[in-house]
């Protein structure tokens, strides 16, 4: 009797239990919560004799539990000293004692008040805190109450007198009947009737579906043999799991539809408060305060720029995607993402270069980079599109030329309600052959981009599979078996489910796959997924309606060869997140001590090795190198005019020199008489100012104004200035003088003044005059000296040399010191000689040499006599510049009655003047305008160089430059790490 009364009391149980619970084993009733067993069994002692009575599960938690022990009284007609010392007094303690009784009485009240709501409240806060795990138990349970009828479950149920009649036998009939009015109670009811207990068994009852409720009805039913025997024989086992698989899987279809929609419920609700919380009271703690994901993904865009050679390496956890090309992973991602927000393409390599997506929780669904303030605003689908198109720009400007991927990453964060916290980086896929277009190097250069991500421990590996094709043509399984071995950190992925059930023959292998027997890859969870239909115009709605009615429909959740938790993108964002931040709770302090190592290992190299200077990292030295650049330039307008001028003139006239000796002077000097002169030289410099001598003037301006400009910054150099700044000056300066364009109108104006000062012939004074002989004598020795020496050169070397130093002259300059000879005997002969030889004369000079064995050619008798008659006109040049010393009277009056005739003083005279007018206006334009346009354009060169980041690391480079960089970014990095633990733990 007693066995058959527990079947009937726990079969019910065990049924409900194994429905409820979408398993298809039968839960063994010790599995059940203690207050459910505590509830069915509370009576039953027999079940097992060693085992004391079970307690419910607040019974640890109860204020007797904190009650102090008293002190056992002694026993009766055992008195103490105590009583034997005051027996004599008994009657006043007790008269003592009446009198207290009142106070005693208001004190045990008040106390005892006071100490009953203490220990309530110390209960109360002793209980666990059981609203988090309210996600375990089903939406639907908590509507079943609109389901399950509860007065025809009573009514079904036999009464005890039937019990009776068919089981007279029982022993303990007793408590099996005290047992089964319980449960008819509680069944009656639907509520608890004041214990917990009941509540648990309620739980057990509200379970989804209708067969929980019918195999609840049927169990009391079943202690009737005859019946339940017909009922076994009209039913066979197969049909029995049909039926329990179909039930099982309407359940979880319904369970899914009712999640999805207070999941939607949900997010609606937590969009309109977190805009209300930016609109309240909390609109400035929320800008104020980052999100916890944008603090980490803060720190990991930190490390993905940090180098260091103390081996402190980025082994925080990030979510990587990696797959075969055109596998489906980046449709993955946006499915995580819920928008479409990488570029497509067909069956192209659309990724390029590595892609992070930081995901958090918004009000809105916004897209932005890391180095823009623009947000995308993803429900419009201009934005959608133009977003797409910036992240294909900016892979393709990462690809170097002649390669087809990068390994710089590209950062972007999406938020949006309902979006699971983590951190992804989308990997360019992985490819087996290189066809025509890409780099030969990419297939290399891809796995060499996923092995670096893949081989940071406590990176998430997210492999992914496509399902439509043959699993043994994957490449990218081989590649995650040798980076994970133990699938510790890998969750494997199969895409299009839909198609690989419709294309395969046998399905069986696709169960294969999910459960880890198809590929020797291990890994911690397979899920398969549906990404659409192929349709690049797919939304993500329809995406996930269209998984949905998959699924649904599907003979892999019907035949139980998928389970409903692996199944949708949904449940694959869950876990992954969820395995996301269980690795960085378990890793992140770690790291924070490992940077931490790293920046006194820094700090101490710095203390060593610079003790007397201040960390100042290479855009702090650039701003230091900007300054002092800005001051030396300044510097250009306290030159003095003075100083300007002589350098201006003396620049000048080197520049122009030889053209007015060899073009203007020498063939003027050739005429005859002064007329001839004078007009040869008017017309020679007409020509000369018309075409080249604006352009010569203020090119050597400008070099003027570089010169001054670099001889402030090297006298500057020496003021303790430091030479980490000289490569980044030598490029300023450079650049400035090349963006520089001297005032096309200046030439004009220039041109003018400089026609007029050459177009003057009078001089008014003496010391004019003696300034132009000066001038002209200085000029006229300079050109004699080099003259000279350009003879030398060609002869070589003389007897006194030959003799003194033991040089010897080559055959060439043999010949021509045989050739110098000759032609100076026949300057001798004709010392007013024209400047060219005629050819008879080169003829008969070529013989003279034959004759004494020289074998000469006529270009080299030419070239020759050019500078021996160069030097020759000059020596005359000198003595007539002497001559003309004392001819200012006689150029007063017009040299006339005078055979001495000083043209050629007049020449330099105007020479020196257009010297001294066109240095003066020069000098003017440099201070007025080119000195302060120059200093315009310093101050561009250096923004643009500040903004350009390779730039400055070129420029400005060393060990010192770089020990402050890291220990910069070692700073930075710990203090965000370190803020991040913190916000972790509060979190928690």
């Amino acid at each position: 009797m007693l066995r058959v009364g527990r079947a009937v009391a726990c079969m019910a149980c065990k049924n409900l239990v194994s429905n409820n619970m979408g398993v298809r084993f039968r839960m063994p009733l010790q599995k059940l919560h203690p207050l459910s067993r505590a509830i069915h069994h509370r009576y039953n002692a027999s079940a097992n004799p060693q085992r004391p009575p079970h307690c419910s599960a607040a019974r640890h938690f109860t204020s007797m539990s904190r009650l102090p022990m008293r002190p056992p009284k002694p026993p009766p007609g055992h008195g103490g000293w105590r009583y034997q010392q005051h027996r004599n007094f008994w009657m006043l303690r007790l008269a003592s004692r009446l009198l207290k009784l009142r106070y005693i009485v208001l004190g045990s009240a008040v106390g005892g008040g006071y100490t009953a709501k203490k220990t309530y409240e110390e209960w109360k806060d002793m209980l666990p805190d059981m609203s988090a795990y309210n996600w375990v138990i089903p939406d639907f349970v908590w509507e079943l109450s609109d389901h399950i009828d509860l007065d025809k479950l009573t009514k079904i149920l036999p009464e005890l007198e039937e019990i009776a009649k068919l089981l007279p036998e029982l022993p303990d009939f007793d408590k099996i009947g005290e047992n089964f009015t319980f449960l008819k109670s509680i069944l009656s009811t639907g509520v608890s009737v004041g214990s917990e207990g009941a509540s648990g068994l309620r739980l057990l009852l509200e379970a989804p579906g209708d067969t929980p409720v019918k195999a609840a009805t049927e169990a009391p039913v079943t202690a009737k043999p005859e019946a339940s025997d017909k009922q076994f024989k009209k039913s066979s086992d197969k049909e029995k799991v049909d039926q329990l698989q179909e039930e099982l899987l309407r359940t979880q279809m319904k369970y899914q539809r009712m999640l999805e929609r207070l999941e939607k419920e949900n997010k609606d609700l937590r969009k309109v408060m977190l805009q209300k919380d930016e609109k309240g009271i909390h609109q400035r703690k929320i800008k104020v305060c980052k999100s916890l994901i944008d603090m980490y993904s803060e720190v990991l865009d930190i490390l993905s720029d940090f180098d260091s050679n103390y081996n402190t390496q980025d082994h925080l956890p990030r979510v990587v995607v990696v797959g075969d090309q055109s596998a489906g992973k980046t449709s993955v991602l946006e499915m995580i993402a819920q928008a479409r927000i990488f570029p497509r393409g067909s069956g192209e390599m659309m990724t390029r270069s590595p892609v992070k997506v930081t995901l958090s929780e918004g009000p809105h669904h916004v897209a932005m980079f890391k180095d823009s303030s623009r947000e995308f605003d993803l429900g419009k689908e201009e934005d959608l599109a133009a977003l797409r198109h910036e992240i294909e720009l900016r892979m393709r400007k990462s690809v170097k030329e002649g390669q087809t991927v990068s390994p710089e990453t590209i950062s972007l964060s999406v938020k949006g309600p309902g979006i699971q916290r983590m951190v992804l980086v989308d990997l360019p896929g992985v490819i087996s052959t290189v066809t025509a277009g890409m780099a030969a190097d990419t297939k290399e250069t891809i796995f060499s981009i996923s092995k670096n991500y893949m081989q940071n421990p406590n990176a998430i590996i997210l492999c992914i599979q496509d399902g439509s094709v043959d699993a043994e043509r994957s490449i990218v399984t081989d590649l995650v078996s040798q980076m994970d071995p133990q699938g510790k950190r890998t969750i494997f992925v199969l895409t299009k489910v839909d198609l690989a059930e419709k294309n395969l023959a046998s399905p069986n292998r696709i169960q294969q796959i999910v459960e880890g027997k198809l590929f020797p890859m291990k890994a911690l969870g397979y899920f398969a997924v549906v990404t659409g239909k192929g349709s690049a115009g797919e939304s993500i709605d329809s995406i996930k309606d269209y998984e949905e009615d998959f699924f649904q429909n599907s003979r892999l959740l019907k035949d139980g060869m998928l389970k409903a938790h692996q199944v949708t993108t949904k449940n694959l964002s869950l876990a992954v997140s969820d395995c996301f931040w269980k690795m960085v709770r378990e890793s992140v302090e770690q790291q924070a001590d490992a940077f931490k190592a790293s920046r006194f290992n820094l700090e101490t190299e710095w203390k060593n090795n610079y003790p007397r200077l201040r960390e100042l990292d290479r855009n702090e030295l650039f701003e230091k190198a900007k300054n002092e650049i800005l001051d030396e330039v300044i510097s250009l307008s306290q030159v003095t005019p003075k100083h300007w001028e002589a350098i201006l003139q003396k620049k000048l006239w080197e520049r122009v020199s030889t053209h007015v000796i060899e073009n203007i002077y020498l063939p003027a000097a050739q005429t005859m008489n002064s007329g001839t002169f004078n007009t040869t030289v008017d017309i020679k410099l007409k020509q000369w100012t018309d075409k080249q001598l604006p352009h010569k003037a203020l090119e050597v301006a400008w070099e003027t104004l570089q010169e001054e400009f670099a001889r402030f910054m090297a006298e500057y150099k020496g003021k303790d200035q430091d030479d980490i700044f000289d490569k980044l000056k030598e490029a300023v300066k450079d650049e400035s003088i090349k963006r520089h364009k001297w005032n096309e109108r200046a030439m004009d104006s220039l041109r003018v003044i400089q026609h007029n000062a050459l177009e003057d012939r009078s001089i008014t004074d003496k010391p004019q005059w003696d300034a132009a002989i000066q001038f002209m004598e200085e000029t006229l020795q300079a050109r004699l000296k080099d003259t000279d020496s350009v003879i030398n050169d060609m002869v070589g070397p003389d007897w006194k040399q030959r003799w003194m130093s033991w040089k010897n002259r080559s055959p060439e300059q043999h010949t021509r010191n045989e050739t110098r000879n000759e032609l100076e005997r026949l300057l001798k002969l004709h010392e007013d000689h024209t400047a060219y030889l005629a050819n008879d004369e080169v003829t008969t000079v070529r013989k003279n040499l034959e004759g004494r064995g020289v074998e000469v050619d006529p270009a080299l008798i030419k070239d020759t006599w050019h500078q021996l008659y160069r030097r020759h006109f000059l020596q005359k040049a000198l003595q007539h510049c002497n001559l003309c010393r004392r001819g200012f009277y006689y150029y007063q009056r017009h040299f006339v009655d005078s055979e001495l005739e000083c043209n050629d003083v007049v020449l330099f005279w105007r020479i020196q003047r257009m010297l001294l007018i066109t240095a003066n206006t020069l000098r003017q334009q440099l201070t007025n305008t080119e000195v302060r346009r120059l200093e315009k354009n310093v101050k561009e060169v250096l923004e643009d160089f500040g903004e350009d980041n390779e730039r400055k690391v070129h420029l400005i480079t060393g060990r010192r430059v770089q020990l402050a960089e890291d220990l910069k970014k070692v700073r930075e990095i710990q203090e965000k790490l370190e803020a991040f633990i913190e916000a972790l733990h509060k979190e928690k």
